[in-house]
């Protein structure tokens, strides 16, 4: 890496990073501010809404990291061209593809940030906010953020209201399936906690299971005629289906769901780490459920970050063209502008992915993919 090739990296980095600066303070502004409707509820003071704030921090970073780059890219790539020193450059022999090459230095540093975030600080981070959070509020806690969670083993479905604590969850639901996809049972546990050996320790636990009791037809008290033919020989039969309901108690329940995966289950998926919603994919396709949620996730986590590396290059085409002279209001207000649309295109594809059921994988990429051809077109045209 030449003096040259520093000196433009250290511009964007630079202000990249004070972008980054007044946005978490506006966010964590916004945050301490929505907080205070919860302070005094249970042990919930000032102090501890303001460290929930300071926790979620990295969260905010890791979401807004594309929009932040974008205008931190025309910013400094911006001043640049402002002082004349990209005309000088670019007088130098330095060409459009080469300052590309540049610029994408930084984008990757960058998206190395946006990985250790993600994937490192931000979730458990996160989790710990929530925690502190839910202690001092109240003593019935839930840390899963993502409301209910459905999982399926073999014939089971478990469906758990919240987490609360590492082993534990309360209002656990147990649907018991036949071979067939009969239902044979519905339990409810107020309380499940994860054991040893694969087992669950229901507590409160109440059950209503489903008999079915053939009947014959033309039996005393059933409708039907008794000269109706049966199969092979065998008379024809009729379901009498009776309800047996378990008083509340305990049980033991064998099931391969850990107390760690479930607890990914009911969190948010944008709130877990790419090794995360790979887990749960994988379980969700070999228990023949559908995982487009945790699939729209996955990729849009992957697409998103690698936004970040189009976001830069996208500033070239403009401080080269259009706003070469702009002062920074103007370039910050173009960084806004595209940061939103950006933002406003991935939230719409997101509702529509898990609303009509369209495919994750090629949704995902959409708003990345068009950043990417609107950017190479640009640069194309740059003189």
């Amino acid at each position: 890496m030449t003096v040259l090739d520093r000196y433009i990296v250290r511009s964007i980095l630079g202000s990249v990073f004070l972008v980054m600066i007044v946005v978490l303070i506006l966010g964590a502004l916004f945050v301490f501010i929505d907080q205070q409707d919860e302070i005094g509820v249970g042990h919930y003071t000032a102090l501890e809404a303001l460290w929930f704030t300071l926790l979620s921090l990295p969260q905010q970073a890791f979401q807004l990291l594309p929009i932040t780059v974008l205008i931190g890219s025309l910013l400094g790539l911006g001043s640049l061209a402002r002082g004349s020193e990209l005309i000088v450059i670019r007088a130098a022999g330095v060409s459009i593809v080469r300052l590309a090459g540049t610029a994408l230095i930084a984008g990757v540093l960058l998206i190395g940030l946006e990985v250790l975030l993600g994937e490192f600080l931000a979730p458990p981070l996160q989790v710990a906010a929530r925690e502190q959070k839910m202690f001092a509020k109240y003593t019935d806690i839930s840390f899963g953020g993502g409301g209910r969670a459905w999982v399926r083993d073999g014939n089971l479905i478990l469906n758990v209201e919240r987490q609360s604590g590492q082993t534990q969850f309360n209002n656990m639901q147990i649907f018991e399936l036949s071979d067939q996809h009969h239902l044979l049972a519905i339990g409810r546990a107020t309380s499940a906690t994860a054991g040893t050996d694969q087992k669950w320790q229901l507590g409160g636990y109440t059950e209503s299971r489903f008999v079915d009791n053939p009947v014959p037809i033309g039996a005393p008290g059933q409708s039907g005629s008794a000269s109706q033919p049966g199969s092979a020989g065998q008379r024809a039969q009729q379901s009498n289906v009776t309800v047996q309901t378990l008083p509340p108690g305990q049980r033991t329940l064998q099931s391969h769901v850990t107390a760690g995966f479930l607890g990914l289950a009911a969190q948010d998926p944008e709130q877990l780490t790419s090794r995360s919603l790979w887990q749960l994919i994988k379980y969700y396709r070999e228990n023949s459920l559908d995982p487009s949620q945790y699939l729209f996730a996955f990729w849009s986590r992957i697409a998103r970050t690698v936004a970040i590396a189009f976001a830069v290059l996208l500033a070239i085409p403009f401080v080269l063209g259009s706003l070469r002279s702009s002062g920074a209001g103007t370039r910050t207000l173009m960084g806004l502008l595209l940061g939103i649309c950006f933002f406003l295109l991935q939230q719409l594809i997101e509702s529509g992915t898990v609303v009509f059921g369209l495919n994750p994988l090629v949704l995902a990429w959409i708003p990345t993919a068009t950043m990417g051809m609107v950017t190479v077109f640009l640069l194309a045209r740059a003189r």
